[in-house]
């Protein structure tokens, strides 16, 4: 009598390569691009790891985003502080704000602030020439400059950016963390962005706050929660994941000093090496990043038949290592400029501050590798330590060291 094999355990174990699937994921990969897993709560899920798949589930309106936070539903980690979020709903909800928010982030207005950020990255790499050796790289450098930017856009004080990473810590929590961190980390940031919105009615100022509270006062867009809502979201997701692309893309690049080399002797490579990064590194500390839909309808994905109500987990990481899509996608090739990536997602949930993002890890890797002669890491990356229970891969530190010029 033959049975079905049991569905494995999800989220896997962290892969011994910080930045590439690991064995569990790779061994899933190749069976099956759609395949039923166990989550924590012995619920079951279907995880999408093929390219064509993971886009299908991402713009087929079948499959619902907002059903994920339908009442009675339970949600984990990350997913409980996306529960008021954009990236919570479907569309036309969904339209209507990211119009109002999709103008900060044209590409005209963010090769605008290419300037600002050459001059941040200039003074953070000053203060590290000026500072001792080893330097902690994701705390000098990996983690102020997204942060100053989007400090700066939104005009709150960066000098509250510890405040900002402690919450962030929190609410990037993965399957492990508690509901009521995330819950706290949530309303203390509820309560701050509250004070920023009254400080700037009363006064405002040339900055993306001010503008969205003209678009709630003067042209009633928006409620008084969407505004407080929106304002957290662009703070959190406007520095997070960008520090730690730029924290494990470095270590990415030491685990492959041929690339590193020939990024150094050819700066003009760096946009085609940003988009490679994007698509090669994972950056999420178990294995994908919580963007859960729910089958709206029975579906066929990947031949595989899914009811309607099922919880289906595309891996838009994973998804970037599909040989399918991408010759040798284990090779990490900085002239390679992939132009179908999956880093950024795709469809309405597209990350609006994608431009940005590139820009920010052009800038910085242009400034680390002409600035920072034979910059390297210090220690091996099995000594690299990351914080338990990030569904974003977060070290406690990168130490680095340069030659003298």
């Amino acid at each position: 009598m033959s049975t079905q094999p049991e569905a494995p355990r999800f989220p896997f174990p962290p892969s011994p390569v910080p930045y590439s699937p690991g064995p569990e994921m790779r061994e899933l990969m190749a069976k099956c691009p759609v395949a039923k897993v166990r989550l924590p709560d012995d619920s079951m899920a279907w995880l999408v790891t093929g390219f064509d798949e993971t886009r299908e589930v991402t713009i087929d309106q079948r499959y619902s985003r907002a059903l994920v936070f339908a009442p009675g539903r339970q949600v984990y980690g990350m997913e409980a502080a996306l529960a008021v979020s954009l990236i919570a709903m479907d569309p036309p909800a969904h339209t209507r704000l990211r119009k109002l928010m999709a103008g900060a982030f044209t590409d005209k207005r963010i090769q605008a602030l290419r300037p600002e950020v050459t001059r941040i990255v200039d003074d953070l790499i000053d203060a590290m020439l000026a500072g001792p050796r080893p330097a902690d790289l994701s705390r000098s450098f990996s983690l102020m400059l997204p942060a100053s930017v989007i400090c700066a856009l939104l005009g709150v004080p960066i000098a509250d950016v510890d405040l900002f990473h402690e919450w962030s810590n929190a609410l990037s929590g993965d399957w492990s963390r508690s509901g009521d961190e995330i819950a706290e980390a949530y309303a203390a940031m509820i309560g701050y962005m509250s004070e920023q919105i009254a400080r700037k009615r009363k006064a405002p100022e040339d900055d993306l706050i001010s503008v969205l509270i003209n678009a709630r006062d003067s042209g009633d867009k928006l409620s008084e929660d969407e505004l407080v809502q929106l304002c957290i979201q662009l703070l959190a997701a406007g520095y997070e994941t960008t520090a730690n692309s730029i924290n494990m893309s470095f270590v990415a690049l030491c685990q492959n000093p041929g690339e590193l080399a020939r990024l150094r002797a050819d700066p003009e490579l760096i946009p085609a090496a940003v988009e490679e990064l994007v698509r090669y590194v994972i950056i999420s500390g178990s294995g994908f990043i919580p963007m859960a839909r729910i089958t709206r309808e029975e579906v066929c994905l990947g031949g595989v038949t899914i009811p309607a109500g099922e919880t289906v987990l595309p891996s838009f990481n994973v998804a970037n290592r599909d040989p399918a899509v991408f010759d040798d996608p284990d090779r990490l090739d900085v002239g390679r400029a992939p132009k179908a990536h999956l880093g950024f997602g795709v469809g309405a949930h597209h990350c609006l501050g994608a431009q940005l993002a590139r820009m920010e890890l052009q800038e910085a890797f242009r400034g680390l590798l002409t600035r920072l002669p034979g910059l390297r890491m210090t220690v091996p990356m099995s000594e690299l330590e990351f914080r338990a229970g990030q569904a974003i891969a977060s070290m406690r530190e990168l130490p680095v060291t340069w030659d003298d010029a």
